[in-house]
């Protein structure tokens, strides 16, 4: 059963939609005219131009909301703008994900290891996704079955960890799926039409990944576009009993 079966006019959020896999959703779901309406949030209007410029040409579907997700305050004023137009939402992708920003990079060693950086990390991973759990719950306690996935990474499985380095960006995932995995449990009895999931997307040609494609090989590094097909075909065959579970771009299941 597809998890939009037998609803019509669905309501979708995608956060941190400016570019890369979120983008990618918007355009997708802006395709899908079993889909009403799609929030979509970005932090910057300067990166955001494309996003922006759909928001033009869909304006009676697409609404653009400025949103940084790691300020609470900004959060509880774009669900409230949302609360506004419409009394629940369907689809939640929280595809807001850093790997590296300005002069920071991933960690190869010990050595490399910043504090502010690895908080930085965490903040953006972590603690912004569960601040979306927290204030989007009273948007999902309604009657229709709803999916809130986020955007993990293989990297951030503990079981899976091979090879080491990438300290903050791994374990800021796998915080994320602990966070999530624990929202999960709450959401069944708060919210039992809720499926929560994290999923890893694979290697997408986007700009988080761009400086680490060399090694990649090429049927391994995904379009953005096809990133998307795949997880949304992952989605639409979740089972009320998956909620809570880490799903690969193929719909295996990754360890924890």
């Amino acid at each position: 059963m597809s998890f939009l079966e037998g609803i019509n006019n669905a309501n979708a959020l995608i956060v941190g939609a400016s570019q890369g896999i979120g983008l990618g959703f918007v355009k997708k779901l802006l395709q899908d005219d079993r889909i009403a309406k799609v929030y979509a949030t970005y932090r910057q209007p300067e990166s955001a131009s494309e996003l922006l410029t759909l928001a033009d040409k869909y304006s009676d579907r697409l609404s653009c909301l400025s949103m940084d997700i790691t300020d609470e305050s900004q959060i509880v004023e774009a669900v409230q703008q949302i609360n506004a137009a419409v009394n629940k939402l369907h689809l939640v992708v929280n595809c807001v994900g850093l790997l590296h920003e300005g002069t920071f990079q991933p960690e190869k060693s010990l050595k490399r290891i910043d504090p502010e950086h690895l908080m930085r990390y965490f903040q953006v991973n972590s603690v912004g996704a569960i601040l979306l759990a927290k204030h989007l719950l009273p948007l999902f306690r309604h009657n229709e079955r709803s999916v809130f996935a986020s955007i993990s990474a293989k990297v951030g499985s503990i079981g899976d960890n091979q090879i080491g380095g990438w300290y903050g960006y791994r374990a800021s995932k796998a915080a994320l799926n602990m966070l999530m995995r624990t929202a999960a449990i709450e959401y069944k009895r708060t919210s039992p039409k809720t499926v929560v999931v994290m999923l890893h997307p694979g290697t997408t040609d986007t700009r988080l990944s761009r400086p680490f494609q060399a090694n990649v090989p090429a049927e391994k590094l995904f379009s953005v576009e096809r990133t998307v097909n795949q997880l949304f075909a992952v989605v639409e065959q979740l089972q009320d009993s998956d909620s809570g579970e880490f799903f690969s771009w193929d719909g295996s299941r990754l360890p924890w």
